[in-house]
C-alpha cells in the first residue's frame, strides 16, 4: 500500500508535506562499491554512517533551497533508497529486520560538498542538515508491496539527463544488515529513517563536476517506489 502526505489544507500558503515526518535521518555513506571507488575512498569493513537533522526533510514538489547565510557553491545529489522504521528498534538480529521495517520511500541525500570536505572540519553531517537537503518521497510504499529492497533499479535525472542508473542489489551492506547494525546497543525511535547509501554518478566525481544550479529539476525513481522530483531554488 501506498501512503501519501496527509492534505496539507487548501490555503494559499499551504505547503507539500512528505509520507513521513522523521523522528531521526541515518545516512550510510560508501554503500555501493563503485561510488566508493569514485569516491576515491576504500571499500568500508563496517557500515559508514552519519545523521542527518529531521528538519532536512523535504517534501515531493517542494524546492531544494541552496544555503544562503552558509552559502556552497558545490551543492551535489544522492539518489538513495529511504527504509522507514515503524517501531522502535534496539539490538535487532538481521533475521527479524522487516518485522521493525514500515515501509520504503524515494531520498535524496542533498549535501553541500565543500562543507563536507573544505569547510566543515571533515564530518559529514553540517553538510547534509541544511533545510531542504533531505527530500522523500513521493509515497511511502509499505513492505508488502516490495518484496525484496535489495532489488530495485534506482535512478537519478537532472533536467531528464540520467545521471545515476544502478540496483540496490549492488549495496555492500543490505537492508537487514544495516537495521541490524545501526540498532546495536542503540535505540532507534519510530519514525526513523535510513538512507541506504547512493551509487555512482554523483556531480562531485564527473569531469567536470556538476553541481545543482537555481532552476534546475533534480529526480529520483525508484522501482515499485515511483518518482521524487524537487526543483532547486
Amino acid at each position: 500500500m501506498a501512503i501519501s502526505a496527509p492534505p496539507s489544507g487548501s490555503s494559499k500558503g499551504a505547503q507539500p508535506l512528505p509520507p513521513v515526518a522523521p523522528t531521526l535521518i541515518i545516512g550510510i555513506g560508501l554503500n555501493y562499491a563503485l561510488h566508493a571507488g569514485e569516491s576515491g575512498r576504500a571499500l568500508p569493513k563496517v557500515p559508514m554512517w552519519f545523521v542527518k537533522l529531521p528538519g532536512s526533510a523535504q517534501a515531493h514538489g517542494g524546492p531544494i533551497r541552496l544555503p544562503r547565510q552558509q552559502p556552497s557553491t558545490k551543492v551535489d545529489f544522492e539518489g538513495e533508497l529511504a527504509v522507514v522504521l515503524g517501531r522502535e528498534a534496539r539490538n535487532v538480529p538481521r533475521d527479524r529486520a522487516f518485522d521493525y521495517i514500515l515501509g520504503y520511500t524515494c531520498g535524496n541525500d542533498v549535501s553541500a560538498r565543500d562543507w563536507q570536505r573544505e569547510f566543515g572540519g571533515g564530518q559529514f553531517s553540517h553538510a547534509k542538515s541544511f533545510d531542504t537537503f533531505c527530500p522523500l518521497g513521493p509515497v511511502l510504499v509499505t513492505k508488502d508491496e516490495v518484496p525484496s529492497p535489495n532489488a530495485l533499479r534506482l535512478r537519478t535525472l537532472l533536467n531528464g539527463a540520467v545521471m545515476q542508473d544502478a540496483s540496490t542489489a549492488d549495496m555492500l551492506f543490505e537492508v537487514p544488515a544495516l537495521v541490524e547494525f545501526l540498532s546495536a546497543d542503540k535505540t532507534l525511535p519510530a519514525g526513523t529513517v535510513i538512507l541506504t547509501g547512493t551509487p555512482e554518478g554523483v556531480g562531485f566525481a564527473r569531469t567536470p563536476p556538476v553541481w545543482l544550479q537555481p532552476g534546475d529539476t533534480l529526480s529520483v525513481e525508484i522501482e515499485r517506489i515511483g518518482t521524487l522530483s524537487n526543483p532547486v531554488v
